[in-house]
């Protein structure tokens, strides 16, 4: 009983330390919805809009709003990374492939989708302990509250914004701020 304890309290400490040493984003990789891993220093260079997705949430209309400003921007540079989470109240449940079927059927959703993490607790991703850490960048800051929370970076990975589940893809506040890290 002791062996499965020592070893979660050996990772978990290591993706701490991991995520406290990393500089950017570009310091991970993480796994697509097919399982193949993405280094996000494949998107350097490019603007990059970060955003934990859910299936079957109240905000899950949302990623029209993101393929929407994806394939207005993306020519520009912009990439729209969306990361599926099961933290708030069950709302991405299925496996992968069922997150991918979904996406592409109800949304036709074309940009880059990575496999299911969490963002949330004990298992909080490494890429979700160094976005949500104050030592990254206090701005930006503190535990996820919900699904379609929006990190954007600009083209040196640096964050420059971070928009609430409730700001939405077409809002202006978020037109504007990926306008403005494209311009740079």
């Amino acid at each position: 009983m002791r062996k499965p304890i020592l070893a979660l309290v050996l990772f978990l400490a290591a993706t701490v330390m991991f995520a406290a040493s990393a500089g950017s984003i570009y310091d991970f990789t993480i796994n697509s919805i097919d399982g193949q891993p993405v280094s996000l220093k494949s998107y350097k260079g490019k603007v990059v809009l970060l955003v934990n997705v859910a299936s079957k949430c109240g905000f899950t209309p949302q990623y029209a709003g993101l393929e929407a400003l994806y394939e207005k921007y993306k020519a520009r540079g912009l990439v729209i990374v969306g990361v599926p989470a099961n933290n708030f109240a069950q709302q991405e449940p299925g496996t992968n492939e069922e997150i991918k079927t979904f996406c592409s059927r109800k949304y036709n959703v074309t940009f880059p989708m990575m496999a299911k993490v969490s963002v949330l607790g004990d298992d909080k991703a490494p890429l979700y302990r160094f976005l949500t850490d104050s030592s990254t960048d206090p701005k930006f800051a503190g535990d996820i509250k919900w699904n379609f929370t929006k990190f954007l970076f600009d083209r040196n990975g640096n964050p420059v914004a971070r928009f609430e589940p409730a700001v939405t893809p077409d809002s202006t506040e978020v037109q504007s701020a990926v306008e403005s890290a494209l311009r740079k």
